[in-house]
């Protein structure tokens, strides 16, 4: 559940933001969204009434060949699988008919400061303790941080990195030096200094890298990639690459210090290195162990399947809203650093083609035309680049008049069929306007590094499900020139004073009108600079085995909460 797997389809979230926020939530802070009702299979949030029980093995199938729980270089949500394993200083509580809130996870509240949110104050709840029996402590904490900026530990989130004060020439603690911006006074006690007021930080103080990491232990490179320090309710028995992966009980958890994860299984087996459109077959015939399974998003090619079986569509959930999908322009590419070969671009794609392929209004979601969603505050519609669903061929071949474009170079996720079939759209539809594309398959890890790394492409397919309930995290991480590369999301590469001061000003205004018009403008002043192609705001639709319980898709973020589920019967 890495919403980071954004090369793939389905990206969705039903989320309103908080941009400007209590700059002191010691008590819970909640992002709303409506409630959640009707009926699966039709955009609306259905969920598993029965609660699970006690016992049994929760089956998950994967995608992946390999399964990252270093929390360092973890880009995964608050809700997702590595937190079976590790806990941050707060966490999100979630329900199926209620808002998302922020609430306390090893600390005693979610943070208090007492100079408009430049320094934030932590205490750790007493008896903490890792699956080894040793104690959790506050300096656990700074070195997991610290940790994080050695360089062979990059791609995790990154918000801390250019927040926290002294951490922009930091790198890490394998040579002795230390942040003094993160102070330890006692073994309880963690104080965070930052460079500038920011009123987010106890959303940020939940993401996987604030998951302590025992200071007297060493780096843990690579080892902690498979069985990384346990401080969650499970911990790694067995790790075999490309394969499984098995969770066994953490003994020494104590469920009276944890409010968001009830634990229900037993046992949790990782089945690794699926087809997702096998996952999704083997789910919809739900047989022996796959009736313990989860995981799984609906393919395009099940939804026929889905549509006419009444069983099997009530194990289908759709989430209410979506997240954002695009094509992604490498702005530094000699064939895309022109403003107006980017524009006629954007005139050119088929979306309707491309919603089509991602399942249609009901499945794959609504027509894109902006960087921020429905559901974020914030958010406001326009279109930049007005034409008819299906595109308008004329005005891009009026922008790319005189103009000598290179071919281009397409990167593609070779696990990915729905990917594969859109890239062929988008072949044919700049083919239409004198462009030539020449698609470029690569396996999921390296299509990534690719978009995110390397830079060696022209075009590419993203997506964006905010990293928590805010216009910052919407926009920031795949606009700011602070993320580029190494790992980072503007995979387009942009590179744009004006855009990063806006971003900056938005990011401290804590007047939540203010905000709203300000995070606005900064969608629209990026897309004239035509970074992307807004191509779907994406709906996420998931499949479970018919033994499984709690499941459900809350109003943030638009996936699973992996933690709240278990077996009807173990």
């Amino acid at each position: 559940m890495n919403r980071r797997e954004l090369l793939g389809l389905g990206l969705a979230t039903a989320a309103i933001g908080l941009v400007g926020c209590n700059a002191n939530p010691t008590s819970s802070t909640s992002v709303g969204a409506g409630t959640a009702s009707g009926s699966a299979g039709a955009g609306s949030n259905a969920f598993t009434t029965q609660t699970p029980v006690k016992g049994g093995t929760l089956k998950i199938l994967s995608s992946s060949k390999e399964i990252h729980f270093d929390p360092a270089m973890s880009q995964n949500l608050a809700t997702s699988g590595i937190h079976y394993i590790v806990r941050g200083l707060t966490a999100w509580k979630t329900d199926p008919s209620a808002d998302t809130e922020l609430v306390a996870d090893l600390a005693t509240d979610t943070g208090t400061t007492t100079d408009d949110g430049k320094t934030w104050k932590y205490t750790l709840k007493d008896g903490l303790k890792y699956s080894d029996g040793s104690a959790i402590v506050a300096a656990d904490v700074k070195f997991g941080l610290e940790r994080s900026f050695d360089e062979q530990l990059q791609g995790g989130l990154s918000y801390h990195k250019v927040l926290l004060d002294g951490a922009s020439d930091y790198t890490g603690p394998s040579n002795g030096k230390h942040l003094d911006s993160i102070e330890v006074p006692d073994e309880k006690t963690i104080i965070f200094h930052l460079v500038r007021p920011f009123a987010d930080w106890p959303w940020i103080t939940s993401m996987p890298a604030f998951a302590p990491v025992p200071a007297t232990k060493g780096m843990g490179i690579p080892a902690y990639d498979h069985t990384p320090p346990s401080s969650g309710p499970y911990m790694v028995k067995d790790y075999q690459v490309g394969s499984k992966v098995t969770l066994v009980r953490n003994p020494n958890w104590d469920a009276a210090t944890d409010t968001v994860r009830p634990a229900w299984p037993d046992q949790i087996d990782y089945e690794m290195g699926l087809n997702p459109e096998t996952s999704a077959q083997r789910m919809a015939s739900d047989s022996g162990d796959d009736k313990n399974a989860t995981g799984p998003s609906v393919t395009a090619a099940l939804i026929t399947k889905v549509n006419a079986d009444a069983s099997l569509k009530q194990r289908v959930y759709v989430s209410p809203s979506g997240a954002i999908s695009y094509l992604v322009m490498n702005t530094t590419r000699p064939g895309l650093k022109d403003l107006a070969v980017r524009q006629a671009i954007n005139y050119a794609v088929n979306k309707q083609q491309v919603q089509t392929i991602q399942g249609g209004p009901v499945y794959g979601g609504d027509i894109a035309t902006t960087l921020m969603p429905p559901g974020i505050i914030g958010q406001a519609d326009y279109d930049l680049y007005p034409a008819e669903p299906t595109g308008d061929q004329a005005k891009a071949k009026e922008l790319l008049q005189g103009k000598t474009v290179p071919a281009l170079k397409l990167v593609v996720d070779s696990s990915n069929p729905e990917q594969g079939t859109m890239a062929s759209s988008i072949v044919s539809d700049l083919k239409a306007v004198g462009l030539t594309v020449n698609v470029v398959s690569q396996d999921a890890d390296k299509a990534t590094d690719t978009l995110t790394k390397s830079g060696d492409f022209d075009l590419g397919f993203g997506g964006w499900q905010a990293d928590y309930p805010s216009a910052y995290a919407a926009l920031q991480p795949i606009l700011a020139s602070s993320e580029i590369g190494n790992g980072n999301y503007n995979m387009a590469r942009l590179s744009d004073d004006a855009l990063d001061a806006a971003i900056l000003a938005a990011s401290q205004e804590t007047d939540a009108e203010k905000s709203k018009t300000a995070w606005a403008a900064i969608d629209k002043q990026a897309m004239a600079l035509a970074p992307v192609v807004p191509l779907v705001y994406n709906k996420n639709a998931f499949i479970y085995g018919s033994n499984v319980g709690g499941s459900y898709i809350p109003s943030f973020p638009s996936y699973t909460n992996a933690l709240a589920q278990g077996l009807k019967k173990p």
